[in-house]
């Protein structure tokens, strides 16, 4: 390393990794007009992943939002050379999926479906019609092929430095030879950065490392849940006759994809079981590095590509090639303001995904930090996402087996993961367990998704129509809705808000009126300034100074923060996350209060306990807290019970349902029975992109409350207006139809919308979701009426019906 380098005492941003993801960031902050920005790179240029990746430049993801973040990345390719004068090597030759199976050619279809609605060109071909496209391809067990023309092929290497230069030319200074050894913190903020060449006071640092991007989190405390992998691919000798315009070739039933390069083939894939790597490992001048080859590991997959394509079974192999890369344990990337520490932001962690990701990520986390909030709804990639948990070594390098394979392996609808299970488990798992239950995991959670028959087995057999517990799940579904059912909700996300500024605190967090008696539950929406929904919660009076929030299990680290971060420094207020301090139980039926009544000499008549109310009362022997809420939209009861009687409650309960016709159940039937009754999701159908008006929720918000909230100014002004998105229930006619989420609604022959969310419902015999359809114009009962609807699923169009209204009314069942 250079000793003559010599860094600025400060900086306003700070980039850390000098991948294509940080030249990114700092091409587009200066795009933004900032030019105080200094990038560091600990070798040099593009030396950690970035060098050795393939370039595909994909477009369509999996959601509306990375899908455009994908097209920008392409959009922005297409202009980089012209613009910085450095050569890209991008070209849009298109891409080529290709199914061998029924359940793979229904997610080909599924996703030609959703690249059409989101303005990608995207065509369904014949075995033959894929030959004609890809003359080298065998297709004799091939069902068909999804060819999209616009995606293309970039040399990483080029693309980054044009992108180096760019930035340059806005003003930003790019150092390499500079390694990252600690980043200081003050009051919750991050302050100054320390660096082999000495420290920089700085305002913003950028956590763009790569594979080192967990610990630079480390450095600063904040959790960033990524492991390195060895990732392989080969290049044959040049193949005679194979065509420079040849379109990337995808074959994820094999889990590998072909890409012509110079005449050559590079053929690389994404093995059901991977190699972990530990970046610890490393030397510290590890850069351009490479991996031994382990033959025994990339055979069965070499194999798979000769019968895919013969010609390359008949080529040589001019280089065999292994790289570390990072995967996080969703195999979704990580990017946005640390939860733990203000105005650390990450952009890692990108699963091999990270060049055609790179423009998109870099364009609106380059705008998060300007305006400071995302330009869009992030969440699938947001780090607000993650558990602090999932930093764990031990943990991310076990589920890094895994998840190299998941970007190939079939998306299967409810798919569970298989690695680094049971972490998080209520203290009635192992009951449930031995009662059959089938467990998913969410947020590290093992939370019973159904319960198996006696004569089942507990385990899922995925597929495109209805899934092996449907009939299972029904059963759940139907006794909540007749009878009662007993749900294990511990995931839940809780926090205990107390002080004597409790209620100033969370009344202006809050839109809905919290100041409310103790004992009282009220359902509301934490807004943004711009009236998008942040989280969607129950905040329930406990007394005079205390609060208790509940959340989803997957929004725990997400509300939190914001919660803390709009706790005035000098509020008498405090907040402490008491989620792993009690279980938490739903009964939920017509007869849950006569089940309840029997065990308890507490009064749960409508008189003595309505609904929305919440007290401490008796059963077994235990005092728990019972709160009459329902996501079911049935009479109901949530009990919240301190860890070390869950038990025994749940026993008690247990034994004393047969009289009662209780059920175990698990989350497909709650999602069911909520879809049913129009209840919303966070993360699905609410966002931060959307307002309770949109979503149907006005109800819930307290506009003349004293004080007002975050995001009422946005609000009222939109309060007055037509508006032109809003959230709709669908029920489909046929009752075969599958309805998952992510589908494109009709009208009159034009996409108007996309379904959220989606499940079969059982006491609608039918499939029923919620989604957003749009009319400029205004979107009203009287239009919905007035026009001839149908969903579009796996590019199969089904009549529909459509309201504001939710199919089942909720009034009428949950007295």
């Amino acid at each position: 390393m250079s000793d003559d380098i010599v860094l600025p005492a400060q900086a306003r941003v700070v980039i850390v990794g000098g991948g294509i993801a940080g030249l990114s960031v700092a091409y587009h902050l200066t795009q933004l007009g900032w030019r105080d920005v200094l990038l560091l790179e600990r070798h040099k240029l593009t030396s950690g992943t970035t060098w050795h990746a393939a370039g595909l430049v994909g477009q369509l993801r999996a959601t509306h939002n990375l899908t455009r973040l994908a097209k920008y990345t392409a959009e922005l390719f297409a202009r980089l050379e012209a613009e910085t004068g450095v050569a890209t090597g991008f070209r849009q030759r298109g891409s080529l999926a290709v199914a061998a199976t029924d359940g793979r050619w229904t997610e080909l279809k599924r996703g030609a479906s959703m690249a059409r609605h989101f303005g990608l060109e995207a065509y369904l071909l014949t075995p033959a019609e894929s030959k004609t496209a890809w003359p080298l391809l065998h297709v004799d067990d091939l069902v068909g092929g999804l060819f999209i023309p616009k995606d293309g092929q970039t040399n990483p290497v080029d693309t980054a430095m044009a992108l180096a230069r760019g930035a340059r030319a806005g003003g930003a200074r790019i150092v390499e030879g500079v390694s990252v050894r600690g980043i200081a913190t003050r009051n919750g903020t991050v302050a100054s950065v320390r660096t082999s060449h000495g420290d920089i006071t700085a305002e913003i640092v950028v956590n763009c490392a790569g594979l080192w991007g967990h610990a630079v989190g480390r450095m600063a405390g904040v959790a960033v849940p990524l492991h390195a992998a060895e990732h392989f691919y080969v290049v044959t000798e040049p193949i005679a006759g194979l065509s420079p315009d040849t379109p990337v070739l995808r074959d994820p039933d094999s889990a590998n994809y072909f890409k012509e390069d110079a005449g050559k083939l590079l053929v690389g894939w994404f093995e059901p079981v991977a190699r972990p790597w530990d970046e610890r490992r490393a030397p510290d001048d590890f850069a351009f590095g490479t991996l031994p080859v382990d033959m025994d590991h990339i055979q069965p997959q070499l194999e798979k590509a000769a019968t895919r394509v013969p010609r390359f079974g008949e080529a040589g192999i001019r280089t065999f090639f292994n790289g570390p890369e990072s995967f996080t344990p969703d195999d979704r990337y990580l990017l946005g303001e640390a939860p733990e520490l203000r105005n650390f932001f990450v952009a890692c962690g990108f699963n091999s995904i990270g060049i055609q990701s790179s423009g998109g990520a870099g364009m609106v986390l380059a705008q998060w930090i300007v305006d400071g909030h995302p330009p869009m709804d992030l969440w699938d990639v947001d780090v607000r996402r993650a558990m602090p948990f999932q930093a764990n070594r031990a943990y991310l390098r076990e589920r890094t087996t895994e998840t190299l394979g998941l970007l190939y392996a079939m998306h299967w609808p409810h798919r569970q993961v298989e690695s680094a299970r049971g972490v998080r488990r209520s203290p009635l798992y192992d009951r449930l367990a031995v009662l059959g239950a089938c467990f998913g995991e969410t947020a590290g959670w093992e939370r019973a998704n159904w319960f198996a028959a006696p004569d089942q087995a507990a385990e899922y057999a995925y597929s495109y129509g209805r899934q092996n517990w449907h009939e299972a799940s029904g059963a759940e579904h139907r006794a909540a809705r007749q009878a009662v059912a007993l749900f294990d909700q511990t995931s839940f996300g809780k926090f205990l808000v107390q002080g004597r500024d409790a209620e100033s605190v969370l009344g202006w967090i809050c839109a809905n009126d919290i100041a409310v008696a103790p004992g009282r539950v009220v359902y509301t929406q934490w807004l943004n300034p711009r009236g998008g929904i942040e989280a969607d919660v129950t905040v329930t009076r406990i007394d005079a100074t205390s609060f208790l929030v509940v959340t989803s299990a997957v929004c725990q680290t997400r509300d939190l923060a914001w919660l803390r971060r709009h706790t005035p420094d000098d509020a008498h207020c405090t907040v402490t996350d008491v989620t792993s301090g009690h279980a938490v139980l739903g009964v939920m039926g017509p007869r849950s209060r006569q089940l309840l009544a029997d065990l308890s000499p507490d009064d749960f008549a409508d008189s003595a306990f309505p609904f929305m109310t919440s007290r401490e009362v008796d059963i077994g022997h235990a005092r728990v807290r019972a709160s009459r809420v329902t996501y079911v939209g049935t009479l109901g009861w949530e009990l919240y019970i301190p860890i070390e009687f869950a038990a025994q409650v749940f026993d008690t309960l247990f034994e004393a349902g047969d009289a009662h016709g209780l059920t175990l159940a698990g989350y497909h039937a709650l999602n069911s029975l909520r879809l049913e009754c129009g209840y919303r999701h966070f993360g699905h159908d609410i966002t931060d992109e959307t307002t309770p008006l949109e979503a149907g929720l006005g109800f819930a918000v307290a506009f003349d409350k004293p004080g007002g909230f975050i995001g009422h100014a946005a609000l009222q002004a939109q309060r007055g207006r037509p508006l032109s998105r809003r959230l709709v229930s669908i029920v489909v006619d046929d009752p075969e139809a599958v309805l998952l989420h992510d589908e494109p609604i009709w009208r009159d022959g034009s996409r108007v919308g996309m379904t959220t969310s989606g499940m079969f419902g059982h006491t609608l015999g039918r499939s029923v979701g919620l989604g957003y359809v749009h009319h400029e114009a205004g979107v009203d009962a009287a239009w919905l009426a007035a026009g001839s609807w149908e969903v579009e699923i796996a590019c199969e169009r089904f009549p529909c019906r459509v309201s504001l209204r939710s199919p089942v009314d909720t009034k009428a069942v949950r007295y």
